[in-house]
């Protein structure tokens, strides 16, 4: 039987067509039930359309607050059944509500290596710093900003001066690694 699983995204969706296709292709045994999303002009969306997967797309700021949001997400996702969530560039923080819910199992992907560059801008912080060896953490979430038990990480040495070669590297290995990571965290759930 496939687990099902649920995506949250806020932008460009590369990380969420990642797992959908590994969903689709077998080599994850599960199924994207859900994607939700906070940005009803990201493309991440048409990428779930064109695998047909369901949509939750919701503006923040249209409800009274942020726990009246999360309680209408985690009964959607109840009602769907679904066993984890994997964030994949959802640019929000996740609250009590969907915390009490879903803890211990919501996994995040962080485009440097935890606990190291936490924030919203790790790639262009850890290559201002002058690092030289760059990464990528997949990882539980907890009450703090990109903390939480590691689940997985992958390192890679760069020496240049490209940004954006750095930025290509990480996610490509960001849509290996998280496939990897949810592979191996649903396949723990079976021994539960």
């Amino acid at each position: 039987m496939k687990h099902r699983i649920a995506v949250f995204a806020s932008g460009s969706g590369t990380n969420f067509e990642a797992i959908a296709r590994a969903c689709a292709d077998g080599a994850l045994n599960a199924s994207v039930e859900l994607l939700v999303c906070d940005n009803p002009s990201a493309a991440v969306i048409d990428r779930a359309r064109r695998f047909g997967i369901r949509t939750f797309v919701f503006m923040p700021k249209s409800y009274p607050s942020k726990a009246a949001f999360e309680y209408e997400i985690a009964a959607l996702l109840d009602s769907l059944g679904v066993e984890m969530i994997a964030l994949a560039g959802y640019m929000r923080i996740v609250g009590d509500t969907l915390m009490a819910a879903y803890g211990g199992r919501i996994l995040n992907i962080h485009p440097a290596l935890l606990p190291a560059f936490k924030g919203a801008h790790a790639i262009r912080d850890s290559f201002e710093f002058g690092v030289k060896v760059f990464g990528v953490t997949v990882h539980y979430i907890d009450e703090t900003i990109d903390g939480g038990t590691i689940v997985a990480q992958r390192a890679f040495e760069y020496y240049g001066r490209d940004i954006e070669e750095v930025e290509r590297r990480i996610h490509e290995i960001e849509h290996v690694l998280y496939v990897e990571a949810l592979d191996s965290e649903l396949k723990k759930l079976e021994n539960i």
